[in-house]
């Protein structure tokens, strides 16, 4: 099996930072009372920090069957953190429009 640990650690942290921005964005622009866009991107922002965590005890275990199971776990966890900065950018997406 192909380690995706670094890739989804520099994902991951690369995506955090833009969830950031988002809520950065959102608190200075108070559009956030109005809608769930600082939920969604708030949940991605834990979900892409505890990725970033999981992926990194991927790559720094010595045990293999270890290693595999925090990727798994980091895997997962992105794909959630994605799913929800997808619903942050559809928000604002139909917000603009």
């Amino acid at each position: 099996m192909e380690k995706k640990s670094s890739h989804i650690l520099n994902a991951s942290s690369n995506l955090l930072g833009f969830s950031l921005v988002i809520i950065t964005s959102l608190k200075i622009s108070k559009i956030s009372q109005s809608t769930h866009l600082d939920e969604f991107a708030g949940i991605s922002c834990l979900g892409f920090a505890i990725s970033c965590f999981f992926s990194f005890l991927s790559i720094r275990s010595k045990n293999e069957k270890r290693s595999n199971k925090l990727e798994n776990i980091a895997d997962y966890l992105f794909l959630t953190a994605l799913f929800c900065i997808v619903l942050a950018v559809i928000i604002v997406t139909v917000r603009i429009i």
